[in-house]
C-alpha cells in the first residue's frame, strides 16, 4: 500500500478550496488539536477526577482537527463512506454512535491493561469505525496518543511525537490497521501489529528526549 492513498471518501462540499490555505488551516488545526490532548491530559491524570473515555472526547478532538475544513466538524458522518485503498468497508452511518460507544466502553472495561495495547485499539477502531466525513486519521492518532498519556499517567516527553512518526511515514500504520482488520474479520481482537509499532515510535520519542538532554556538550 503506498503512502498518502488510504483516505476518507465520502461526498462533502470543501470549505476551503484553495490547496495553500487549506494546508495553512489544517497545520493550525493540527496544533490545536494537540494543544486539546495536553489540556485533556493533564485534567484527566489528576486522581480526584476518575477518566472515563467518552465519544464527546473524540468528537471534541475531530471538532478541533476540521474547524473550518468540513461543515461535519465535531459530528458522525451522517451517510456512508469508503476507504480509499482498503478491503474494509466501514459500518452503516446509523451505526456509529453504538459502535463509539462499544469502543469507549472496551477502554474503559479493559483500563487495567496496559497502555500500549488501549492506545492500539483506539488507533485501530476508530479507523475501522470510520465515524466522521474527513478526518479519521487524525482524530484516531490524537485520540490514540490522549489513552496513551493518562493511562501512563502524564504527557509524553518528546518532540517528535507518535503521531507525528506516523503522519511522516504512514505506511507501517496502514498495515498495522489492515493487520487488525483481517483479524477482526476472522472474530479476533489482534493489535499486536500496532502494538509493535506504537513500542517502536514510542521508544524513538523518548530516545529523542534524551539526546535533547544531552545537546550542547562538547
Amino acid at each position: 500500500m503506498a503512502d498518502g492513498v488510504r483516505h476518507s471518501q465520502a461526498n462533502e462540499a470543501e470549505i476551503i478550496t484553495d490547496p495553500v490555505l487549506r494546508a495553512q488551516r489544517e497545520a493550525a488545526n493540527a496544533l490545536k488539536q494537540y494543544e486539546l490532548v495536553a489540556e485533556m491530559v493533564q485534567a484527566f491524570v489528576d486522581p480526584e477526577r476518575p477518566f472515563r473515555f467518552r465519544p464527546s472526547h473524540l468528537q471534541s478532538l475531530h471538532r478541533a482537527a476540521l474547524l473550518g475544513l468540513s461543515g461535519y466538524a465535531g459530528n458522525w458522518r451522517p451517510a456512508g463512506v469508503r476507504i480509499g485503498e482498503s478491503k474494509h468497508q466501514p459500518p452503516d452511518a446509523f451505526q456509529v454512535p453504538e459502535r463509539i460507544e462499544e469502543l469507549c466502553d472496551y477502554v474503559n472495561e479493559n483500563w487495567h491493561r496496559s497502555a500500549l495495547h488501549l492506545a492500539s485499539y483506539v488507533m485501530w477502531k476508530l479507523n475501522w469505525i470510520h465515524p466522521f466525513t474527513d478526518g479519521n486519521g487524525r482524530t484516531s492518532r490524537a485520540a490514540s496518543y490522549l489513552i496513551l498519556c493518562v493511562r501512563m499517567g502524564y504527557l509524553l516527553p518528546g518532540r517528535l511525537t507518535i503521531p507525528e512518526q506516523i503522519e511522516a511515514d504512514k505506511t507501517p500504520y496502514y498495515r498495522a490497521l489492515e493487520a487488525a482488520d483481517v483479524a477482526w474479520s476472522e472474530g479476533k481482537i489482534d493489535v499486536s501489529k500496532m502494538k509493535e509499532l506504537l513500542s517502536s515510535m514510542l521508544a524513538a520519542q523518548l530516545v529523542g528526549v534524551h539526546g535533547d538532554s544531552e545537546s550542547g556538550d562538547e
